[in-house]
């Protein structure tokens, strides 16, 4: 039996159809239709940490922002990290360009989920609330970034592994100060938000959702949806802007760029080189952008 049956006995579920989600990326996601002709998603998390973080954050949300609702919880066993079940949104993922009126929504709901108040810096936990210690942003994105070098050693060229400490060494300690700690999605992007007939419905994916500094959340709408498009993108700091002052974009997005790219080779190392190329790749492409580091043709 594999994972996503032994989840539908566990639910008590009574399915017609179940079709897998392919741009999940770190989760085992699945659409189920019941006999009854509602649809719903089955999650299983990579790992038990994601799946509760997930958990409380969607239970924190219901009925403040348009995210799925938890209709039941399995806190897994020996085999399986454990699922959720969640209503379907009415939605299809951001695709393509957005409109100003889009990209307007877009910006009041990623303030909106700003506004929300986290107790710290840090993730929900099973033991309760796991802050980062002494509450230091600046700290925990050093040690992170600290985390990540011994792998990206092994995966990056010389030289730009080199170029790579010195950037970080020379645009960190210029960082305005963080605000929050405000609720950060950690993976806002197209592919998570949800439109129908041009709306904004919903957002989904909250396993790598915490307690950090808006800062750290701009990268990912900007890359894929933003930075190619001045309209789209100046209609999402106007929405952003009726509910929340915003910070400085210019300094901040720059390095949490460059930031993303290199905690994503550690991604693509720890899930296959191979099977995340195109991913590695990109990535790489903006750490070579960031740092100017021209790519050596071989001879």
């Amino acid at each position: 039996m594999n994972n996503v049956d032994k989840v539908i006995r566990q639910f008590r579920l009574q399915v017609l159809e179940v079709r897998n989600v392919p741009e999940s990326y770190s989760s085992e996601v699945y659409r189920i239709q019941t006999d009854f002709g509602q649809d719903m998603y089955i999650k299983i998390p990579y790992n038990k940490q994601k799946l509760y973080r997930e958990h409380e954050i969607l239970k924190r949300l219901d009925g403040h922002l348009p995210v799925p609702k938890v209709l039941d919880y399995w806190e897994g066993d020996d085999s399986i990290s454990g699922a959720l079940l969640l209503e379907a949104i009415d939605g299809e993922p951001v695709s393509g360009h957005a409109s100003r009126t889009l990209a307007f929504e877009i910006g009041c709901l990623h303030a909106q989920l700003h506004n929300v108040v986290m107790p710290g810096y840090g993730v929900d936990h099973p033991d309760g609330f796991q802050q980062v210690e002494g509450n230091d942003w600046r700290a925990y994105i050093q040690g992170c970034f600290g985390d990540c070098k011994k792998t990206c050693q092994e995966v990056l060229e010389p030289e730009l592994y080199d170029k790579c400490l010195d950037y970080f060494d020379g645009v960190f300690s210029q960082l305005p100060e963080p605000d929050g700690p405000c609720l950060v999605h950690m993976d806002f992007r197209p592919g998570n938000l949800l439109v129908r007939d041009g709306r904004l419905v919903g957002l989904i994916d909250f396993e790598s959702a915490r307690g950090g500094s808006s800062e750290v959340d701009f990268t990912k709408v900007d890359r894929y949806l933003l930075a190619n498009d001045p309209q789209a993108k100046e209609s999402y700091i106007k929405g952003y802007q009726s509910v929340r002052p915003i910070i400085d974009l210019d300094t901040v997005l720059p390095f949490y760029s460059f930031f993303d790219a290199f905690s994503a080779v550690v991604w693509c190392k720890t899930r296959g080189l191979e099977k995340n190329r195109s991913f590695l790749d990109e990535s790489i492409g903006v750490l070579r952008h960031a740092t100017g580091t021209v790519l050596r043709k071989e001879v």
